[in-house]
């Protein structure tokens, strides 16, 4: 009220004064004007400080000791953003990292393959609700609960879970696990993170070498996560995520990670979100799942596991059928009882595919199998019409002529493993690819 009182008699007098008159007190209208802006702006800015401040102490702190940048550099930081539709890791510049032209990488589309050979999987369907499941491991808490009749493992605070492995993780593998989020809201803390993490170390003590992956629930600012390398207890690589997926990670989404050697690559659901050819230690063959910064209320930021799978990678599959004339794989996956080929299969069927059309005058034949649970006769049936599916997938989405495909099913009469384990089920559940 008193800037517009000010102004008012200012205008009053600027009528009677001469031209240049005129114009002085003009200016100094404008100045105090701005300056009462900027006093309305420093009252909105502290008052944001002051809420950021209980939101995070952290995030402050990070803030203080960054050097700022100016309202153009970040407008075009964003602009840039947004046309990149968010970094991959590695793309950010003005993070905290070492070797950083080795880190740089660029958005792709969806191409993880799943191993071949099975290392371990477990879907909790031999342990009780409510129990700590057998196969696993840990140095905190974690319960199984049925969500819309499945069984998920819900993850403790501040605990550190890990499959129980007979050897150490083979250079090149997969894992793959659905992840769900529940009661995550605007008051998760940025220090929630749940952690993809490769020690060098099998138990629960500090590892001297290690990779991470870090990635928060956080929804109130853009989602934290980093990644970081340390070799005999020194940092080599950290940096920022620097994407954006609070959407994505809230309710259920699947987690895909693929090794090979010392590269190691993340996706969330089908986006691919970490890239590092140099990421993973040697001697870091180690998995663990690590929850920190939960509100452990029984309501909020609550997080579940299943469906967790881990497999060696095998040869090129492309060459494998070109050169050796047969690939045999667990990678094309079927609805339950059903010849409906479920999405992640994509990529072994495109190696397939492209490998026809390289070479136009071989001929397959597509052999089905299947595990020992339910009806001979059935299984015998379900594996002819599943073969004939991924025959119809390289027909219709390659131009693979139907006549260069046999299709055949053994159902479950030639097992590659033992049909009492889990593993060995899966095993026996396969698609092979025959040259003629």
């Amino acid at each position: 009220m008193k800037t517009i009182k000010v102004l008012s008699i200012l205008f009053l007098f600027i009528g009677a004064t001469t031209t240049t008159q005129a114009q002085f007190w003009k200016k100094l209208g404008e100045k105090v004007g701005d300056a009462a802006e900027r006093g309305v702006q420093r009252t909105i800015e502290r008052r944001v400080e002051t809420e950021t401040t209980k939101s995070t102490d952290r995030t402050l702190d990070t803030i203080i000791e960054a050097p700022k940048k100016s309202k153009k550099e970040k407008r075009k930081e964003r602009k840039k953003k947004k046309n990149n539709g968010g970094n991959i890791i590695g793309g950010d510049a003005n993070t905290e990292q070492t070797n950083s032209p080795n880190e740089t990488v660029v958005n792709s589309n969806f191409d993880f393959t799943p191993g071949n050979i099975v290392i371990f999987e477990d879907n909790f369907s031999r342990d009780n609700l409510g129990d700590f499941p057998a196969n696993w491991d840990s140095n905190g808490s974690a319960e199984l609960v049925n969500i819309n009749g499945e069984k998920w493992l819900r993850l403790g605070n501040k605990a550190t879970i890990l499959p129980i492995l007979n050897n150490p993780l083979p250079e090149n593998y997969t894992i793959q696990f659905d992840l769900f989020t529940e009661g995550v809201d605007k008051k998760t803390s940025s220090q929630a993170f749940f952690k993809l993490l490769l020690h060098d170390n099998k138990g629960f003590q500090k590892p001297t070498s290690f990779s991470m992956v870090e990635l928060s629930p956080c929804q109130f600012i853009e989602s934290q996560g980093v990644i970081e390398k340390q070799v005999n207890g020194s940092r080599e690589i950290r940096n920022k995520i620097g994407k954006d997926y609070r959407d994505v990670i809230v309710g259920k989404s699947k987690i895909s990670v693929a090794v090979n050697k010392t590269r190691m690559r993340v996706w969330l659901n089908e986006e691919k979100i970490v890239d590092v050819p140099r990421l993973v230690p040697e001697d870091a063959n180690n998995f663990k799942l690590y929850t920190t910064g939960l509100r452990d209320n029984g309501t909020n930021d609550k997080i579940y596991i299943a469906n967790f799978s881990m497999a060696k990678s095998g040869e090129d599959n492309r060459s494998k059928l070109l050169t050796e004339g047969r690939l045999s794989t667990n990678a094309i996956l079927f609805n339950t009882g059903s010849a409906t080929i479920k999405s992640g299969s994509e990529t072994i069927l495109k190696e397939v595919g492209e490998a026809m059309q390289s070479a136009p005058n071989i001929r397959i034949m597509i052999v089905g199998h299947t595990d020992a649970d339910g009806d001979a006769s059935s299984n015998l049936k379900l594996s002819d019409e599943r073969a004939k599916s991924v025959r119809k997938a390289l027909v219709d989405q390659y131009g693979i002529n139907v006549g260069r495909i046999q299709t055949d099913g053994k159902g479950e009469s030639n097992p590659v493993a033992d049909n009492n384990s889990s593993t060995g089920k899966t095993q026996n559940r396969r698609v092979e690819f025959i040259k003629l």
